[in-house]
């Protein structure tokens, strides 16, 4: 079952949206727990596998294509993703850069990195902001030693104003320049306002 192509490509349809609300729910879930056996196994790294099985717990039965790497072209508004067949290449670049710089940089830096570049490539059908913010979360988690608590968690928090106007102004700063301070302050403010707004359990 795809169930874009049942609701004739309408993600207002309820049916979408309501599944498109659990989806996240289980990536969310599944994200803890990746976080926790990447932790408990001593193997605090980002792979391919992991950013693939995000985006299929975010799409899985929404979109075809869930958790692979888009076979085609696609549009973001103005913005021209590259081409599908570069993908995997680009993809083996940013977790490689990751990995190797992963003692010499700060926890956010890596996070801003991940979250930018995955943005950036676009590797999947859909799902792209959803995966994104989960890997970033996910580097932030294993940088840090531990599953990063309280509720929303960034990933949640970044996609709700005011933070979600403020990331995607940092993303477009990103893609013109390739500088991610603006991006890294986004996260930090976003992480702090998580382990400090009292009205967050």
């Amino acid at each position: 079952m795809i169930l874009h192509e049942l609701v004739g490509h309408n993600e207002d349809h309820p049916a979408y949206q309501a599944l498109e609300v659990d989806n996240r729910k289980r990536q969310l879930n599944f994200l803890n727990s990746l976080v926790l056996a990447a932790l408990g196994s001593g193997t605090p790294f980002l792979s391919q596998t992991v950013i693939k099985a995000l985006n299929f717990h975010s799409i899985g039965c929404l979109h075809a294509y869930a958790g692979q790497y888009r076979p085609c072209e696609v549009n973001v508004g103005e913005y021209l993703p590259p081409e599908y067949f570069r993908v995997a290449t680009l993809m083996d670049d940013m977790v490689n850069r990751v990995n190797r710089n992963w003692t010499e940089t700060e926890s956010i830096e890596l996070a801003a990195y991940v979250l930018w570049r995955i943005n950036h490539i676009h590797p999947f059908i859909n799902g792209n902001g959803r995966t994104a913010r989960a890997s970033c979360y996910f580097v932030l988690c294993l940088h840090m030693g531990k599953w990063i608590p309280r509720d929303p968690i960034l990933p949640e928090l970044l996609r709700e104003d005011p933070y979600r106007s403020r990331y995607l102004e940092a993303l477009k700063e990103a893609d013109q320049d390739g500088g991610l301070a603006p991006l890294a302050y986004v996260i930090a403010d976003g992480l702090l306002h998580q382990l400090s707004d009292p009205n967050i359990q």
